[in-house]
């Protein structure tokens, strides 16, 4: 059903309060109407901050209001499954913040609930909306650096290497925190839909480098039990411009110096390369790069600016667009299947990480 303006109900004050909460305000005929965290004092705090009308420490209250639409959850990953299930037996639509789920046996129940309920499901993944990365994708795709052969996805951030930064979920492996998940899993979802293509077989080998960290209230020292470094190699399934294709993921959040996001692809014609606003190009024989001219993304008012804001701020558009339309996809956007498939990849990767082996995934 088509509606003038879609009320927005958010789960969670982080990330949420930074991106979500003024990327769908600058959307026209968007409101966001209730706000929801674990600590009642957060959430009041955003919906002062925001003008927000309703705000809440039960995440199921902003499910059962009758003017929310969308439901955002911007939550720990543990989380995820659950708040999902509910929102979309509510008749809600929902967008999900990566990783999808725990593992794969969750993210497929989502999958499922999203497909019997016939409503907009998508995982935010919001690095598609990127004009350099549909370019480079549409690029690749019309077979202008020929047969792919290796991809490369590297970040290096230093967010957490400052050992005094306070223990929190992000620092346990049972909440769904690490950088495999955060980081890892927009690697994933980049390289396999950059090239229309599935992960056949993944190693990997992760890393904690920051053992310790003490709780902000009490100071007492907590054990640190996800990953803040990991290194993935993977081979590619054959397709449209895939052939014994291998890929490399190398992320990281204790990595000191300037924050660098990037993803190469080299082909039988060419390669190319793509950070958050720029695509620089290679062909055969010219031994050198020069600049594909690619659109500025925009940025909504009130966020920092980041690759995730820029393409947060796109694809808050088109979801409310296609909500206002009465429409139950958004064209581009990663769906509850490529979130299951995700999440297959990160499943594998841990796998191969506590065996030291290769780990294959099913077609």
């Amino acid at each position: 059903m088509a509606k003038d303006v879609v009320g927005v109900g958010v789960i969670g004050t982080g990330f949420a309060r930074s991106t979500q909460i003024p990327g769908f305000r600058g959307c026209e005929g968007a409101r966001v109407v209730a706000i929801a965290s674990g600590r009642r004092r957060n959430a009041e705090r955003v919906a002062r901050d925001f003008d927000i009308e309703f705000a809440t420490d039960d995440w199921r209250e902003v499910v059962a209001r009758t003017d929310v639409d969308l439901i955002s959850i911007v939550t720990p990953p543990n989380t995820h499954r659950e708040m999902t299930l509910d929102a979309l037996g509510a008749g809600k639509a929902v967008l999900c913040e990566k990783p999808t789920a725990m593992n794969g046996e969750e993210a497929e129940a989502m999958l499922r609930r999203g497909e019997e309920a016939e409503a907009l499901a998508l995982i935010d993944h919001e690095l598609r909306f990127l004009p350099s990365r549909r370019l480079m994708r549409e690029m690749i795709l019309a077979g202008e650096i020929g047969s792919v052969q290796h991809v490369k996805y590297f970040f290096r951030a230093e967010s957490r290497v400052q050992p005094e930064r306070p223990w929190n979920w992000w620092s346990d492996k049972a909440q769904g925190g690490g950088v495999l998940g955060a980081i890892g899993s927009h690697a994933v979802d980049s390289i396999r839909w950059m090239l229309n293509t599935e992960v056949m077989h993944v190693t990997a080998q992760l890393a904690t480098h920051i053992k310790e960290r003490a709780e902000e209230e009490t100071g007492h020292l907590r054990p640190v039990t996800s990953d803040d470094e990991a290194n993935l190699i993977l081979l590619l399934r054959d397709g449209i411009v895939t052939k014994d294709t291998t890929a490399t993921v190398s992320v990281s959040v204790v990595e000191q110096g300037k924050p660098v996001h990037y993803m190469e692809v080299f082909g039988s014609k060419g390669a190319l390369i793509v950070d958050a606003d720029n695509i620089l190009r290679a062909r055969n024989g010219e031994g050198d790069w020069s600049e594909v001219a690619a659109p500025e993304a925009e940025l909504a008012e009130g966020m920092h600016d980041s690759e995730w804001a820029r393409g947060f701020t796109l694809f808050a558009r088109e979801i409310i667009e296609a909500l206002r339309e009465g429409r139950k996809s958004v064209d581009g956007a990663a769906t509850f299947t490529d979130g299951y498939r995700n999440q297959l990849v990160l499943d594998a990767a841990r796998r191969s990480h506590d065996s030291g082996s290769r780990v294959e995934i099913e077609a």
